[in-house]
């Protein structure tokens, strides 16, 4: 019985934290905004008006999604504009099919290239193509300017609606996305927990670090955008300030957990013959990772946030540990160890700083992030009208999506009107639900679609047959309309199965053979859907293996452009400059669309997985570079440390110089001076201090200046020998990779 009551429990909560989500928040916006125009139209007489209003405002909708409210109102204007644009050139297309077709691929063509200038331009794009496709359905009393000026008015009618739920509740997608930031930081770092004990399954934990990491960058991409692009307004600013500052937290927190200043062989033969030492580091960070995971719990109920009692104790019990081991002749393994406790510790003070945030306590208007420095992270988007026309290549992703969209739609319409179907916009509209630029993703929603309406299909069989009341149709295909919005990007085939039964409902108000229209509503997906996924196979395919090298090269150009931050920092010291973050943030960004592109290729046939091996092998090493350079920052950054040495510097360029080879060999092949590699390391090798050699075997006697001397030069060598061993495996690969046609 107490397992049913847990399990009811749990679900509970999980209804109650979808209906409070922004995404189930902005599908009840969506179906007042479609719904109002159309009850007000029946109750005044103007049902025409109404319906024109309710598809403008239903079009128009895609592009609120998540990110600054000024983004938000550009889309839903360029969206409207948009929507007015193609429905008032489909009120002249009278074309014979022969003709109508090159036009009809011509302007979805056009529409679809919209996406080449960013995510929030394709949902603008997206926008457009349905209400062009849509457009064919209509058949309206009112003028054709009328009909596309009552769209435009729609969008207008959305845009005021999101407006004033906004100023209701603005603090809503900043307290998700920082609630959802918690949970993943919280994983990620339990994850790393896991990674410490030598008989785990490394290899499944470094591909959930991976994932973990991809997640967690693009939540950070998108609080940027709400905390630093929103507009200071009344009583709120002093809220997004703390907000921003909790934000820059757990972004060291990232950067420290990826952190890993050992050895790793040396490690787990020391964790295997002393197995307490995992169960204390493991202990410590397990309880941080739970801490967390209350801070989200308590929400903005300062009085729940979790003590720090037990983390004291936790942190207590692991220094005593490490203590033991000055006495013995494990000097380096002192010091490995040694230096993790303190990057824990460090953890534990951004930890507590968030709590402190959170909670009643007022800070200085000092210790505020400076938006102005803040803006310098966010990329602006290339607006430049003469990037849609310099994207004429085949080169170029969004332009085959374009074509193979504009070919697929042809194909479909041809076929929807010579053969038997009821409507032939519907198997457009499917192809353009479901067709992406990356064939995996266009798999699995041709998948999930074809599920999800074979569902819908026989739920509403079964309600059609018991119900016969156009009243609790109208109810029921509002609500299925609801929760399929809410549902597109957690679970698109359980919002499949909605939208199915909210386009049933709708027209079974309309139409009285409701049977033939699941019938007809199933065949068109299932041929919209085999569609797609045949031209994603056929027509210009864009493998991700060809796009691999472009991002393999970014993200080493990026963890190139941090080593050499870190370089000057570690020279000169004193404040942090902005563009040590701005190079730091860009690394963890491109490895992090690395991670990506790397599983949208595991997506893909076998036959297209060109040596899957060596760029999953350069994937893992490049992220193992990225966590050596975070190691390197977050004790630069944390610690007084001596001078640079020329042997640092001499260190450092030579690392960045095979990053150099790497990115060069993979651009055109000229792997130069690969084979002179062993001697590199030989001469590398002698640059670096012996540390065995060094006078520590007694280090209880000695001053706690000198073991910070030992400790900085343990780590700092050791990372810089890591690190040229990682890059000169990668040069390795990197000549060895064929990704080319």
């Amino acid at each position: 019985m107490s397992t049913v009551r847990v399990f009811i429990s749990e679900n509970f909560k999980e209804l109650l934290q979808f209906i409070k989500s922004i995404s189930f928040s902005k599908a009840i916006r969506v179906g007042i905004a479609v719904t109002l125009p159309v009850l007000i139209g029946i109750e005044l007489g103007y049902l025409e008006i109404g319906l024109a209003l309710s598809f403008g405002a239903f079009w128009s909708s895609p592009s609120d999604v998540i990110g600054s409210f000024r983004h938000k109102k550009f889309g839903i204007l360029m969206s409207a504009t948009l929507v007015m644009i193609v429905s008032f050139i489909k009120g002249y297309l009278h074309f014979e099919l022969w003709l109508l077709l090159p036009v009809l691929g011509l302007i979805t063509f056009a529409i679809a290239l919209i996406s080449v200038y960013g995510f929030r331009a394709s949902l603008i794009s997206f926008s457009g193509l349905m209400a062009f496709v849509l457009s064919f359905s209509l058949e309206s009393e009112l003028e054709i300017y009328q009909y596309a000026l009552l769209l435009g008015a729609g969008g207008l009618w959305y845009l005021l609606l999101s407006k004033l739920w906004y100023r209701i509740n603005p603090k809503a997608e900043t307290e998700e996305f920082l609630s959802e930031t918690y949970l993943l930081t919280a994983e990620f770092i339990e994850t790393r927990g896991k990674l410490i004990d030598p008989n785990e399954d490394h290899e499944k934990l470094q591909s959930q670090l991976l994932k973990l990491q991809s997640d967690l960058t693009t939540n950070h991409e998108t609080l940027r955008e709400i905390l630093i692009l929103s507009r200071k307004a009344s009583g709120w600013s002093n809220y997004q300030n703390k907000r921003l500052l909790i934000f820059a937290q757990l972004i060291e927190m990232l950067e420290t957990a990826i952190a890993n200043p050992v050895n790793y062989d040396r490690m787990d033969a020391l964790f295997n013959a002393h197995p307490q030492y995992v169960k204390r580091f493991q202990d410590l960070i397990f309880e941080m990772s739970s801490q967390l995971r209350m801070i989200y719990e308590a929400g903005n109920d300062y009085r729940k946030l979790p003590k720090n009692a037990t983390m004291i104790q936790c942190f207590e019990k692991a220094r005593q540990e490490v203590a033991l081991l000055r006495e013995t002749e494990y000097f380096e393994e002192y010091l490995m160890l040694q230096n993790l406790l303190e990057y824990q510790e460090k953890q534990s003070d951004k930890l507590k700083r968030i709590k402190r945030l959170l909670g009643d306590h007022n800070i200085a208007e000092a210790d505020f992030i400076d938006r102005k420095k803040a803006q310098r992270f966010i990329a602006p988007q290339d607006y430049d009208p003469m990037l849609y026309f310099r994207s004429f290549s085949f080169k170029s992703t969004i332009f085959r999506h374009s074509v193979r969209l504009a070919v697929t739609v042809m194909i479909g319409y041809a076929l929807g009107s010579i053969f038997a179907f009821q409507n032939p916009y519907s198997i457009l509209l499917i192809i353009i639900v479901i067709m992406r630029p990356s064939y995996g993703l266009t798999r699995n929603r041709a998948k999930d679609r074809m599920i999800g309406t074979l569902i819908g299909g026989a739920i509403a069989f079964g309600v059609v047959f018991l119900i016969q009341d156009p009243y609790v149709y109208g109810i029921m295909g509002v609500i299925s309309l609801v929760i399929a919005i809410s549902l597109v990007q957690k679970n698109y085939k359980a919002s499949a199965t909605f939208i199915t039964l909210s386009v049933v409902f709708i027209y079974a108000i309309l139409i009285p053979d409701v049977l033939d229209l699941i019938k007809f509503r199933i065949l068109d997906t299932l041929v919209g859907a085999g569609l797609s996924y045949a031209a994603m196979l056929w027509l210009w395919p864009a493998w991700e293996f060809v796009e691999m090298k472009e991002s393999i090269q970014k993200s080493v150009s990026a963890n190139k452009d941090f080593l050499n931050k870190i370089t000057e920092y570690y020279q000169l010291k004193g404040n942090i400059p902005t563009s040590y973050n701005i190079a730091r943030n860009q690394a963890f960004l491109e490895t992090s669309n690395l991670s990506s592109a790397f599983q949208r290729m595991t997506q893909e046939p076998k036959s297209k997985q060109r040596e899957m091996d060596k760029v999953y092998e350069l994937v893992v090493l490049n992220h193992n570079f990225l966590a050596s350079l975070a190691s390197l920052s977050t004790y630069i950054k944390n610690y007084d440390t001596t001078e640079a040495s020329e042997r640092f510097i001499t260190a450092t360029k030579r690392i960045e110089l095979n990053l150099e080879r790497v990115v060069q060999c993979l651009k055109d092949k000229t792997c130069q001076g690969t084979a002179a590699l062993p001697e590199n390391e030989l001469l590398f090798g002698e640059q670096l201090p012996n540390l065995n050699s060094l006078e520590i075997s007694n280090l209880g006697s000695q001053n706690k200046e000198t073991v910070r001397g030992l400790q900085e030069a343990h780590l700092v060598w050791e990372q810089l020998e890591w690190l040229h061993s990682i890059s000169c495996k990668m040069l390795r690969l990197a000549e060895s990779m064929e990704l080319d046609y």
